[in-house]
């Protein structure tokens, strides 16, 4: 063990040095420590983190650099060549060598305390543990859908963040954006009538049913290079194969959540959040004898039904939801310039719905700057952990209704299946040690 009392001594010395050379020094401070000339003082930064950033991910770093009060300062991923991409964005755009890298989440999230706020966007199937294992360690989470695989899994995000007094919002940045927020608010104030039925998009490609085999073994890369073990983490043992930590995963039951997790990640929370069934979940699910769930029919306790599509039978774009009322209907999805409405007079009341609604709540229509103005108000984000658990057990009801090729009456207060218990079983999966929360 080494000498505590050495180490006291050398640090007191460092530091009585360091100071009598700081009064030996020139008093010049710059502008940017003292918060002038547009910059933001060193105190009051957001000092921010990513693990697992790729793709989506790298959307997501460069949306929150461009807020002037947040420092990105560490990358946590366990592939060598995307730690590199990303310190070297980062350091580009600080003109610095300052970002730090880490391949392994318990280190980084250990030896960083100074960091206030993580991105992540891993796998799907890392999303929820490394939300928790982030939580636990003092920080905020933003978030990459969809969040959990399991009932089980959303839940325990629920739980860590309120235990833990973290904010924490999920990537469904739609409920954010103008065109989404007309609609809900449309739908959610009356303004339709009372609503009968939403429609909420589901992905176009891949099936409900997921693929239970695995891809053909090849060696595995040097552990620096890219951590096989970690890349799997709570799931099941599977050989090595590239494709999988190139993207490759999705389709398959243990890393992704199916055609209808892959949009209705988006889509469900979007159209609950109109229904004002934000915070809770259908009762029953149909089933629907095709490979998708396109078509099925949700309902609601309230008697509001919720019916999965595929295609563009009610809007074009992607990850569309539409709301129908004895008044009309509306609809938008992505591409839109203004949002699909059943009577033109409908859309002019688009800047007083949006005008109402940012009154009401007090929130950004960036997705991101809600997530930051939370994290220094300790408000509860747009897309907050209930909002993300409920919406998502929507998804996985639905998709063990899917599996189970027969239809689900589901308790949303006690989060299980009536009845069934082949179906509760599904609420929740194994997990590999070490890789459990």
């Amino acid at each position: 063990m080494p000498d505590k009392s050495a180490f006291s001594r050398r640090r007191f010395l460092k530091t009585a040095v360091g100071a009598s050379a700081l009064m030996a020094a020139p008093c010049i401070v710059p502008a940017s420590a003292l918060g002038k000339d547009g910059a933001v003082a060193p105190s009051e930064r957001i000092i921010a983190g990513g693990i697992g950033i790729h793709g989506r991910g790298m959307y997501d770093v460069q949306w929150i650099m461009r807020h002037p009060d947040v420092q990105f300062v560490a990358i946590c991923d366990l592939q060598k060549k995307q730690r590199l991409a990303v310190k070297e964005y980062v350091d580009k755009h600080y003109g610095n060598q300052d970002c730090a890298m880490y391949p392994e989440i318990n280190e980084f999230l250990e030896v960083r305390p100074d960091i206030d706020v993580v991105v992540i966007a891993t796998g799907d199937h890392w999303h929820a543990l490394a939300s928790i294992l982030a939580m636990r360690a003092g920080k905020d989470v933003y978030s990459e859908k969809p969040s959990c695989m399991t009932i089980a899994e959303g839940r325990a995000v629920v739980e860590t963040a309120r235990r833990y007094a973290r904010v924490y919002q999920t990537g469904t940045q739609r409920l954010s954006e103008p065109n989404h927020v007309f609609c809900i608010e449309m739908a959610r104030t009356g303004r339709l009538g009372k609503v009968h039925t939403a429609y909420a998009h589901i992905a176009p490609w891949d099936a409900a049913e997921m693929r239970h085999d695995w891809l053909p073994e090849a060696p595995e890369p040097p552990k620096d290079e890219a951590d096989w073990d970690a890349w799997l983490g709570s799931c099941p043992w599977r050989p090595y194969n590239p494709s999988y930590v190139s993207g490759g995963w999705r389709g398959f039951y243990d890393f992704h959540t199916s055609c209808i997790g892959e949009w209705g990640a988006h889509t469900f929370a979007q159209a609950q959040a109109g229904l004002d069934c934000g915070e809770s979940s259908p009762v029953e699910y149909e089933y629907v004898a095709n490979d998708s769930g396109d078509g099925m029919v949700t309902h609601f306790a309230n008697g509001v039904r919720m019916i999965l599509s595929r295609g563009e039978k009610y809007w074009y774009g992607s990850c569309g939801e539409r709301f129908d009322g004895p008044e009309g209907w509306v609809a938008a999805a992505d591409g839109y310039t203004q949002p699909d409405v059943s009577s033109p007079a409908l859309l002019s009341e688009f800047q007083r719905v949006i005008g109402q609604y940012v009154a009401r709540t007090g929130r950004s229509l960036d997705h991101m700057q809600n997530f930051l103005d939370c994290v220094r108000s300790r408000e509860r984000t747009v897309a907050n952990p209930e909002v993300m658990h409920h919406s998502m057990t929507t998804v996985h009801a639905a998709n063990i209704c899917m599996w189970l090729k027969r239809s689900l009456k589901f308790d949303p207060v006690k989060e299980e299946f009536v009845g069934d218990e082949e179906a509760n079983r599904l609420r929740s999966r194994a997990m590999r040690e070490p890789y459990v929360y």
